[in-house]
């Protein structure tokens, strides 16, 4: 087993957390499982992990402030694992330092194959012998997408913003929920209330060009990329506000 697939899963659920870890185990995986904050500060101190797949809603401590600690004091890579699927809950994840958000009930076959995406980009970083910055650090810094969820308004890294209609919110919104992510068509349908019939799906793909279409009211085109036979992701920075 190798040190690159080391991971520890922090969560408080004694039956979920055991069945989480036999089955990352037997992916291949180098799992640790504890129940409480003070276990995985213990645990750290001890061994070193790649990754940690947090719960927010932890006995002893809350999973904001540990993902902050996580952050700034270690290399790890930050999956938060939650029943919580609000906006809010998302977007302070995602500012505490988290590299992605998944909400319970979870495949763990959707799991294995989401810590692969993480260690994989980690992956790549190391071999070009840089180190990544930290998540708040990269969204400052790069060039990054502003969604605005008063106004319903999308700001270019140039500061050029358009109006978005209901329907485009919400797909922007679940979109930039899952950066460099691939969302499946399904959980789109799913969140702008589309039948998955023919309909339903035309009317995604309508959406979704009339989205590419608005690089003429921008100085950028919205970086909505196609996954064919699969879904779409926005592959570009972008946080929500």
């Amino acid at each position: 087993m190798t040190d690159d697939k080391k991971i520890i899963v922090v969560e408080d659920d004694r039956d979920f957390r055991e069945s989480m870890v036999e089955y990352l185990a037997l992916a291949g995986f180098d799992v640790t499982g504890v129940s409480s904050a003070l276990d995985f500060y213990q645990s750290i101190a001890r061994e070193q992990y790649v990754l940690v797949i947090l719960d927010i809603g932890l006995p002893d401590q809350n999973g904001f402030v540990l993902a902050e600690y996580i952050r700034k004091n270690t290399n790890m890579r930050i999956v938060m694992l939650t029943a919580q699927s609000s906006l809010d809950s998302k977007v302070t994840a995602y500012r505490s330092g988290a590299d992605m958000y998944l909400v319970k009930p979870i495949d763990f076959s959707e799991l294995a194959a989401s810590l692969q995406s993480v260690l994989g980009r980690l992956d790549t970083i190391n071999q070009t012998g840089r180190e990544k910055p930290s998540a708040a650090v990269n969204l400052q810094q790069a060039a990054t997408w502003k969604l605005l969820c008063h106004d319903h308004l999308l700001i270019t890294p140039r500061g050029s913003q358009v109006a978005l209609t209901a329907k485009e919110f919400d797909l922007l919104e679940k979109l930039a929920s899952y950066p460099n992510m691939v969302v499946e068509r399904q959980n789109l349908l799913k969140a702008l209330v589309y039948e998955n019939d023919d309909f339903g799906n035309r009317a995604l793909d309508a959406l979704i060009h009339r989205l590419r279409r608005k690089k003429d009211e921008l100085d950028d085109r919205i970086p909505i990329k196609t996954f064919h036979g699969s879904g779409y992701s926005f592959s570009a920075p972008i946080v929500i506000e």
